[in-house]
């Protein structure tokens, strides 16, 4: 995999040669717009709103919109006026305990490889950064334009993670959420009760992408000009309108121990070498 990004991590005195590589992958199903008569593939235009016509690239400037209507125009020399230098260094600024991060201001984040000589100064790092809880913040140039960056330990990897400054995220004071004060305490005292019940060790495997799934079912279908066959949803009880929070908090509880069991049962079957049996369908009429 290419790096993204090669220069020096460092903090101190200390210089360390890093590779940026993506941590993350899209996976996601793309489309065309075609034309349905023919399946032709659809081009855009860059149409001009007050003539209705088609603009050459030569002829489009960009422009920064402080009123409606009203517009400043920058060019590229004023983009080079504002760039920064193009630095191929992380300085890290600052070491935060983790927890003291909310972690809204995570973003996107990239493995850091270390580079040729790099091995032993990248190990310390990691293991004093990992030792003592810390987030290493620095900032990054990264295709000329600037970011703030977490350094954290994943594993055997130091990761950085791409982070939002303080101006890019939205005040809660501006949403309306409900206080604590109108929850008895029985109904909090079943709620923890459920979430302990249903409390399990993170996997990120149990947990798939159904819709994606259900869309590649139906084009592999169609490849094969068959009719995709998809579970439909299934039944939901219809609401009274009233919420009682104990009677489905009970309710919810003896699923989720239902369930718990059902699944102990499995795995213990499981370890034991056999293979749990399968549920009997039942004869429809």
């Amino acid at each position: 995999m290419a790096a993204i990004w090669k220069g020096s991590l460092t903090f101190g005195l200390v210089n360390i040669p890093v590779e940026l590589k993506t941590a993350v992958r899209a996976d996601h199903i793309s489309f065309r717009l075609l034309h349905e008569e023919d399946l032709s593939p659809v081009k855009y235009e860059r149409i001009c709103q007050a003539e209705g016509e088609p603009v050459p690239w030569n002829e489009i400037v960009k422009g920064y919109e402080y009123e409606k209507g009203k517009f400043v125009v920058l060019t590229d020399e004023d983009f080079k006026t504002a760039a920064l230098e193009q630095s191929k260094t992380i300085d890290i600024l600052d070491f935060v305990k983790e927890d003291e991060i909310d972690p809204r201001y995570f973003e996107t984040p990239y493995y850091l490889v270390p580079g040729k000589g790099g091995d032993k100064p990248y190990a310390l790092l990691r293991e004093a950064v990992r030792q003592t809880g810390s987030v290493g913040i620095g900032k990054i140039i990264i295709r000329q334009t600037q970011h703030l960056a977490a350094v954290k330990v994943v594993g055997d990897a130091l990761v950085l993670e791409i982070m939002r400054f303080a101006n890019e995220l939205v005040d809660a004071t501006e949403f309306n959420f409900p206080s604590r004060e109108g929850v008895r305490p029985q109904e909090l005292q079943m709620a923890e009760q459920l979430v302990e019940n249903l409390a399990e060790p993170f996997d990120p495997t149990r947990y798939t992408d159904e819709y994606r799934a259900n869309l590649m079912r139906i084009i592999k279908a169609k490849m094969k000009g068959k009719k995709p066959k998809l579970e439909g949803p299934e039944e939901e009880v219809p609401d009274s309108g009233v919420l009682d929070l104990m009677s489905r908090l009970r309710a919810s509880l003896e699923e989720g121990a239902g369930k718990k069991g059902a699944v102990r049962a499995k795995r213990k079957s499981v370890a034991a070498g056999r293979k749990p049996a399968k549920a009997k369908k039942a004869k429809t009429a």
